[in-house]
């Protein structure tokens, strides 16, 4: 199995994530992505980034064009997604086990508080995961 740990941050500290500032309210969660080869990559940026590739490179060979699209046009998904960061590990996306257990376990402590309000685990498996609407499947 393949996963992925997401955090939602709180608006100031997401809006220090995104601009790479050295907040010093960030520095907690640093430490621990630091020691975990981790970062944080906004979800919004990385939607806007797929779309600003597809329409560079023809939208017909990205499935997730449309619905990704809609999303980061949607004033309150926009919103949402600025929040919302995935953690990427030694620079992969996706990881094993293992490595999302350690992660998840050393955040654990951040959640709550002045930074973290949420963290999730995702199962990479689409069998195991919601699909995208169908009125924006290719």
């Amino acid at each position: 199995m393949r996963y992925q740990l997401r955090v939602v941050l709180e608006d100031a500290a997401a809006e220090s994530a995104r601009a790479g500032t050295d907040h010093p309210a960030l520095r907690p969660l640093g430490k621990v992505l630091a020691r975990h080869d981790a970062a944080l990559v906004c979800q919004y940026d990385a939607f806007a980034g797929y779309c600003a590739e597809a329409e560079r490179n023809g939208i017909d060979g990205y499935p997730l064009y449309a619905w990704t699209r809609a999303t980061i046009e949607d004033p309150a998904r926009k919103a949402k997604y600025l929040r919302s960061f995935s953690l990427h590990v030694a620079g992969a996306e996706v990881y094993d086990g293992d490595r999302a257990d350690a992660l998840e376990k050393d955040l654990r402590p951040l959640v709550g508080g002045a930074v973290v309000k949420t963290l999730a685990r995702h199962d990479t498996d689409p069998a195991n995961n919601p699909q995208m609407p169908e009125r924006y499947r290719p």
